[in-house]
């Protein structure tokens, strides 16, 4: 084996390891998250959680908001899956109803979305930021798919938009129990709109 491939290997094997420990971050903040509340993370407690000294999580984020916004960025992840997953096998006059439920349902249950505004005015990196951005369009764009809109014109991009904002009001009505206070349920109301 050359230097250059042995120097290519170790490259590769320590991309790697700083992925699984990354990983591994991310999923014991996810797990302080759910315990704790997101707004209520804090890194020495995510540290302990992941059995890391809270100064090597510096390593990986720069500050709480980079860590929420790397959780939120997965979580958009997951909400993008979730659509075309629910809307995949659906006639085609439900594709929008089926990944509209499976949205809500999702941001019903996900808290660390809902840091993201606070965690982007926060000071996150650059990259961070670029990162969680083009994931919100992957799932506007799956949104828009199981609609039929095609994010062509500035319009179109307009109505997917409104539509997002909808179902994340939605949801967050929904979350907080207003919906069940109010009588309503997400299904009734996503009928209500035709969607």
């Amino acid at each position: 084996m050359t230097g250059q491939a042995i120097a290519q290997n170790r490259a590769r094997r320590r991309a790697q390891e700083q992925g699984a420990t990354r990983a591994a971050i991310l999923d014991a903040a996810r797990r302080v998250g759910t315990r704790d509340g997101a707004r209520q993370l804090s890194l020495r407690a995510v540290a302990a959680e992941a059995g890391f000294a809270p100064a090597a999580l510096y390593g990986y984020f720069r500050n709480k908001d980079e860590l929420l916004l790397a959780l939120a960025a997965d979580d958009l992840s997951l909400l993008a899956r979730a659509m075309k997953d629910a809307a995949i096998n659906a006639p085609p006059s439900e594709k929008l109803t089926k990944a509209a439920l499976a949205a809500v349902s999702l941001l019903e249950q996900t808290e660390t979305l809902a840091t993201a505004p606070a965690a982007l005015s926060g000071g996150a990196a650059p990259d961070a930021e670029r990162i969680f951005n083009g994931r919100l369009i992957a799932a506007l764009r799956s949104l828009s798919d199981a609609a039929g809109i095609k994010m062509e014109s500035r319009e179109s991009q307009l109505d997917t938009v409104l539509l997002a904002s909808t179902l994340t009001g939605l949801a967050v009505m929904a979350r907080s129990g207003r919906l069940t206070a109010l009588g309503f349920t997400a299904e009734e109301i996503l009928e209500r709109l035709k969607v």
